[in-house]
């Protein structure tokens, strides 16, 4: 698992304690509490699998004498009616476990399905796809993991790890200078985070003009964010950058608006990073089931 198993398991105690709180109310009252089941989780839509391991740990957190055995991985692509997973134990426990492992299999997949398309979309062009943290709460660990197994890339994972200087910084900032420019906000607050921050911190500003952009390139971050600018707009970015000589030093990331339609023709302007929200932010999850198998006398 390419995931840090303490912090998953925390993650999975707290969804199970939101599900089951006091217990199960309505196997308890109808269900002998020795009877064994073997159950099949099945996929009703097709996509790519991501959270099999979370699946295996939910259950495992219920009750450890259940016993999974798995038929697919992460990464795998999975078909409609596909069978998953066997679960067997303890029908009681089993049926703890199934909500939660389905939520979280169905969430993680969808999001590794969406994340799956556009990396295809523009494969070829050498840009790479990145997430945001436009994430459920308390949820982006799995979710920027699934991003990775549908072959995109992490932005940041939070507020600590990456100066990312957006037009609200920008303002407030100007606000603080009075009397200030564009340019001298855009030059000094680079300048200011560039001094505070350790060398190995990337910093990122999102500009919203070509005379934005002109005067971040002055200063040279690692990343400038084109943000909410059209191809045309944006290959005059790449040429006003090439004119710098700042190709491979100066990295350019557009974000906003992009979709499964517009995407090659971001991609083709010669930047390197495409940020989508919606990876994450508006995901269909996939379709999973589990399903106790009847047995013949």
């Amino acid at each position: 698992m390419d995931l840090e198993r303490r912090r998953v398991d925390r993650i999975i105690r707290a969804a199970l304690k939101e599900d089951i709180g006091k217990g199960d109310i309505t196997s308890g009252s109808i269900l002998n509490r020795f009877l064994k089941v073997d159950a099949v989780i099945l996929a009703r839509t097709g996509g790519v699998i991501s959270g099999i391991d979370i699946v295996e740990r939910v259950f495992a957190s219920v009750d450890y004498s259940l016993k999974f055995r798995p038929l697919i991985k992460d990464g795998d692509h999975i078909e409609p009616d596909q069978e998953i997973a066997f679960v067997e134990g303890d029908a009681q426990s089993i049926l703890k476990g199934e909500r939660t492992a389905l939520n979280f299999l169905g969430m993680m997949s969808g999001i590794s399905t969406k994340t799956y398309e556009m990396v295809q979309l523009v494969t070829g062009s050498g840009v790479k796809i990145y997430d945001t943290r436009k994430t459920i709460p308390l949820s982006r660990y799995l979710e920027k993991y699934a991003v990775r197994v549908g072959g995109g890339y992490n932005h940041r994972n939070g507020l600590w790890d990456m100066v990312l200087i957006k037009d609200n910084h920008i303002r407030a900032l100007g606000m603080q200078m009075k009397p200030s420019t564009s340019e001298s906000v855009i030059k000094e607050i680079i300048r200011r985070a560039r001094s505070a921050v350790q060398k190995n911190i990337r910093i990122e500003i999102e500009v919203e003009s070509l005379k934005e952009c002109a005067y971040a390139l002055e200063e040279k971050p690692d990343v400038i964010m084109l943000d909410n600018m059209q191809p045309d707009m944006i290959k005059e970015a790449v040429a006003l950058r090439k004119s710098k000589a700042l190709e491979g030093k100066v990295l350019f990331e557009v974000s906003g608006g992009i979709n499964r339609e517009n995407i090659l023709a971001y991609a083709r302007t010669g930047v390197e990073i495409i940020s989508i929200g919606a990876l994450t932010s508006s995901v269909k999850p996939i379709d999973f089931s589990l399903e106790i198998i009847l047995k013949d006398e």
